[in-house]
């Protein structure tokens, strides 16, 4: 069965491009036969060693002295060499090119205004509520939301009960440093441990649950503090996939200049590098709490166009429009009718 064409729409231009995944056709053939697979087969491919192996053969393996082999792979992962902080022939394996860092000071500005959120990564976006349901997303293809933030973590489930949701889901060619969406404090930062399946569109439909099966780092920023951003608390939930070993926490606050862990009670500002997918795609998800943020005009006119064919939808098969967006870019900003630290 071939899958639809997936769509995405350009947040820059507004126009709408064509998605080519980056080695789906090794993802494919892992979990597109999933249900015919014997169990203990299923559980190696969802190992880190099998993963870890994968990730190997397919990003470590060197392009060889040729530096048109290198140009080449970048042209067709569509990277803008002029952003990238390494010249291009220090990028001599595509782990180090998913691995890449860029000068975001330069080619990813950022607002000025404190109480607006930015995005957390180069990705594609989607948003919406958790009101009225207990999944996070396609009637449960995502998270379960008692899955995702952990079972016993009640203090958590409670704060982000029917809250709003922002799914970043970074393709392999993306830039993969995560950034800070807001600045807080750190209330708590704890692993959800899982194994390794893809966050890629075309497995995501084949598979029951898929997210749920992953292993996910999640932090909470208390933005309600002095120079907070002023939106109450926020979760980044960084999720590791298929092909992915680690999820380095990595934060700087300038450039990438002395990396530190993320550590409960630290400060961070917003905008800077936190963490790093090691190496292939991922997500990044943020929970808000209800009535803390107004999303940017844009993104939500997006989501519901109907000239865009996607693989992603809602109750009575509605379909979802991805935005594709910068890291640092403003996604939403705090409603006027909560106070926060930073007001007058």
């Amino acid at each position: 069965m071939t899958l639809a064409q997936h769509q995405y729409i350009e947040r820059e231009s507004e126009e709408v491009r064509a998605e080519r995944p980056f080695g789906d056709w090794i993802v494919n053939y892992l979990y597109c036969q999933k249900r015919e697979q014997p169990p203990l087969v299923y559980q190696l491919l969802g190992s880190q060693l099998f993963s870890s192996l994968l990730g190997w053969v397919n990003y470590d393996f060197p392009f060889g002295s040729s530096l048109t082999g290198i140009q080449r792979f970048l042209k067709n992962c569509a990277i803008n060499l002029s952003e990238c902080f390494e010249p291009p022939e220090k990028l001599d394996t595509a782990r180090k090119v998913f691995e890449r860092r860029i000068r975001y000071w330069q080619c990813r500005p950022m607002t000025s205004d404190p109480f607006e959120v930015v995005c957390p990564a180069d990705s594609r976006l989607l948003l919406g509520s958790l009101a009225g349901t207990s999944a996070l997303f396609l009637k449960g293809k995502f998270f379960a939301y008692e899955e995702l933030l952990g079972p016993d973590k009640f203090l958590w489930l409670d704060a982000f009960r029917h809250g709003d949701f922002v799914i970043c889901r970074l393709t392999p060619e993306k830039y993969h440093y995560n950034h800070t969406p807001v600045a807080g404090f750190i209330r708590d930062f704890y692993e959800n441990d899982g194994h390794y399946h893809s966050c890629n569109p075309g497995p995501v439909m084949a598979m029951a649950t898929p997210y749920s099966k992953n292993k996910r780092v999640v932090t909470v920023i208390d933005t309600d503090v002095p120079n907070g951003s002023g939106v109450g608390l926020v979760a980044m939930i960084e999720i590791v996939a298929l092909m992915v070993g680690d999820i380095v926490q990595c934060y700087s606050t300038k450039e990438y200049d002395d990396p530190a862990p993320i550590l409960p009670e630290m400060f961070v500002e917003r905008g800077c590098p936190k963490s790093l997918f090691r190496p292939g795609s991922s997500t990044t998800l943020l929970l808000f709490q209800k009535d803390r943020v107004q999303f940017s005009p844009d993104l939500i006119r997006n989501l519901y166009r109907t000239d865009v064919e996607s693989r992603y939808s809602e109750g009575l098969g509605r379909p979802l429009i991805e935005t594709d967006v910068q890291v640092r870019s403003t996604i939403g900003a705090r409603k006027s009718t909560k106070e926060g630290y930073g007001d007058d």
